[in-house]
């Protein structure tokens, strides 16, 4: 009777398959685990947007006390312009529609029931921004080039023009808000902005930016609906 098993010579001994096949079982699973803590990293690191609905959500964010503080940019986004829309212009085409000028001026007095005591007002000097500003604020304010060209800079100039204890009110381009929370890492399929909508930014101390949410203009619209009920 044999004694042992008979090995082809040409082929591998079964032990040596065994270690193979561990080791390479054993780079599959490593390789898992280094996709899935990149994952991980990657998910733990990008900024999600809350979409204030109430003022519960517009405190328990921080809003209300950053903003007492003075430590908020806000990122307004132009009302609906006339020359992409079917709605009636208010006037020059290069501007906002009607229904747009009514939206902005919802918004406007949303924002002023947080307080503009101590913020400062700066529009985009393209002529829908300058509309929209006028039926936020009920005035024309003062305008900035800088606020009009959506380029790589837009972030690090909102974020430098930032006064210590002033909140910055900046009425701008849906472009621009973009270049803001690309700069803040929110994911591509989460940065929006609607038009007349408001993002809210929070300046620390040390200078670090973060989103605290943002809030569109059906939105607004209920909030002062609620207030002055």
């Amino acid at each position: 009777m044999l004694q042992g098993a008979i090995t082809h010579p040409d082929l591998p001994h079964p032990a040596n398959r065994r270690r193979r096949l561990s080791t390479r079982a054993l780079a599959v699973v490593t390789g898992m685990l280094v996709v899935l803590a990149g994952f991980s990293t990657w998910y733990a690191t990008r900024t999600r947007v809350m979409d204030f609905r109430s003022e519960q959500q517009m405190n328990s964010s921080g809003l209300l006390s950053e903003w007492a503080k003075g430590a908020v940019i806000v990122l307004i986004r132009h009302a609906e312009r006339c020359d992409r829309s079917d709605n009636t212009c208010l006037s020059d085409p290069a501007g906002i529609t009607v229904a747009g000028s009514q939206s902005a001026t919802e918004v406007g007095k949303g924002i002023a029931q947080l307080g503009l005591q101590h913020a400062e007002l700066l529009s985009s000097p393209e002529v829908r921004t300058q509309q929209t500003a006028h039926f936020l604020f009920g005035k024309a304010i003062a305008t900035q080039d800088w606020l009009g060209q959506c380029d790589r800079d837009f972030a690090k100039n909102a974020f430098s023009h930032k006064e210590a204890g002033y909140n910055l009110v900046l009425v701008t381009h849906s472009g621009c808000i973009d270049r803001v929370e690309r700069q803040l890492k929110v994911p591509g399929g989460e940065r929006s902005s609607e038009y007349a909508s408001a993002l809210f930014v929070s300046m620390g101390n040390n200078g670090k930016a973060r989103i605290l949410g943002q809030m569109n203009a059906e939105q607004w619209q209920k909030l002062v609906t609620r207030a002055g009920s």
